[in-house]
């Protein structure tokens, strides 16, 4: 025999329903590794026949529609049944070998009269139990009611949650009937757009409102549909109609609101192409205008000109190239320099990587074929565009140094004889590879062994080296 195995005292029917359970299912399980575990050997032959011996009695049991009998203890031991339920409180005995189970009252008084009063158990409150037996239809009917119980715990968990979001929460035809009382509408953009656009149109506007339309305009343009909606509204007209105004400041802002409009949205590119934007554009960074305005007409040319062949055909055929050459050696709009060069660089990179995938998508074939017919690079080297921007190497800017370097490494192919005989060009390398070598050594100095001046060194390194 194993050292016995004690159970809390009766308490309620819950515990009977549990022994119930386990009491069908225990002994096939502890039949099955008998042989392992038992206390004194037995045949095999005879295992086999006390297993199947087990098994036909709990298949019978299942089959079985009579009702549960209940195990009445005395102290003496008693031999459990298949199928009996335990009272709790018993002290049960179960011999391994051969999965007989035996059962009595507990040998100690304490312990018997803890069994009977159910106020010392300290596990469930104290439930008279009924020594009747149960049937499997009066399970059935107990398990139907702890399911009914918790779905009516589930239902009112979420009407209370409905609740507490009814009282945080006004529904949405509360909030648009305030909104009516306060004389607030909730506008889309193409109404406000549409507003903003007339009060730009109407002659009664003063200057100032116009801009303030203007300046409200450009926040909503820069959303490409907002865009193609300004062509809809007839707003992109009379942007570039503006461009022919007389006041300095309409003509900075419809540049600034033209080319937020224009901005990789290639239908307002043509759009605006057709409507004559590239001529007014020129003739604002051609004649005698204010540093700001030419700033913002030359923003308005870029976004134009950007992954945009056809506009860059009609570019170098207006004379822009020279329009922007005349523009650099201007008194006065030295800022705008860095922003010129590195429009040519963008356009010069656009090309060659367009060329780099050329053959790799047939629907790039038509663009490829109008990136031919852009002759940028030999209208540069033409006009004298190697020595002008070589010559903003001297300017004390680390950001504008390496832009400018990164244009003459690019432009170092076309360039190269240009280069090779200006003295000025190596003379003003050699300082800065000087420079450069210092303030590197600095920053390795810190831990950044691959700093941003050390990038410098390396593109001015590279571009002495390809002049040797």
């Amino acid at each position: 025999m194993s050292p016995s195995i004690c159970f809390p005292s009766i308490v309620s029917k819950l515990s009977l329903v549990v022994l119930l359970l386990s009491a069908i299912s225990f002994p096939s399980c502890s039949s099955v590794r008998a042989t392992e575990f038992a206390l004194t050997t037995k045949e095999e032959s005879d295992v086999k026949e006390q297993n199947q011996k087990e098994v036909e009695e709990v298949e019978e049991e299942e089959l079985d529609p009579e009702d549960l009998e209940v195990f009445y203890p005395t102290r003496q031991w008693q031999t459990v049944r298949p199928g009996q339920a335990l009272p709790a409180g018993l002290h049960v005995q179960l011999n391994l070998q051969t999965g007989e189970r035996l059962a009595k009252l507990p040998d100690n008084d304490n312990e018997k009269r803890d069994a009977k009063d159910p106020s010392k158990n300290k596990r469930l409150g104290p439930i008279e139990i009924d020594p009747s037996s149960f049937t499997t239809q009066e399970l059935k009917k107990a398990l139907a009611k702890m399911k009914e119980s918790v779905k009516a715990e589930d239902m009112l968990e979420q009407k209370a949650h409905q609740e507490d979001v009814r009282r945080r929460f006004r529904p949405i035809e509360k909030l648009k009937e305030e909104f009516r009382e306060l004389n607030v509408l909730l506008e889309t953009d193409f109404e406000i757009m549409s507003k903003l656009i007339n009060r730009f149109n109407r002659t009664t506007s003063t200057l100032e409102e116009k801009i303030a339309a203007l300046y409200d305009l450009e926040y909503y343009v820069h959303q490409v549909d907002n865009a193609k909606d300004l062509l809809s509204l007839g707003g992109l007209r009379l942007l570039i109609n503006g461009l022919n105004s007389t006041e300095p400041l309409l003509k900075e802002y419809t540049s600034f609101v033209l080319g937020a409009a224009l901005s990789s949205n290639p239908r307002v590119q043509v759009a605006a192409l057709d409507g004559g934007a590239l001529q007014k554009l020129l003739v604002v960074l051609a004649t005698d205008q204010s540093l700001v305005v030419k700033k913002k007409a030359l923003f308005a040319l870029s976004s134009m000109l950007r992954n945009f062949p056809y506009a860059q055909q009609q570019f170098l055929r207006l004379g822009g190239l020279q329009i922007l050459r005349d523009l650099c050696t201007e008194k006065g709009m030295e800022t705008l320099h860095v922003r010129i060069v590195t429009l040519l660089y963008d356009l010069i990179i656009e090309k060659l990587l367009l060329k780099e995938s050329e053959g790799q998508d047939d629907h790039m074939e038509e663009r490829t074929q109008q990136y031919h017919q852009v002759n940028l690079v030999p209208a540069i080297v033409e006009q004298g565009w190697c020595t002008i921007i070589s010559n903003l190497l001297k300017r004390p800017q680390h950001d504008t140094r390496e832009k400018v370097l990164k244009t003459v490494d690019v432009l170092l192919a076309f360039c190269r004889e240009n280069y090779k005989g200006d003295h000025n060009l190596n003379h003003t390398l050699s300082l800065l590879r000087q420079e450069y070598e210092e303030l590197a050594a600095e920053e390795q100095k810190e831990g950044d062994g691959d700093g941003y001046f050390k990038e410098l060194l390396g593109s001015i390194n590279s571009i002495a080296q390809q002049l040797k």
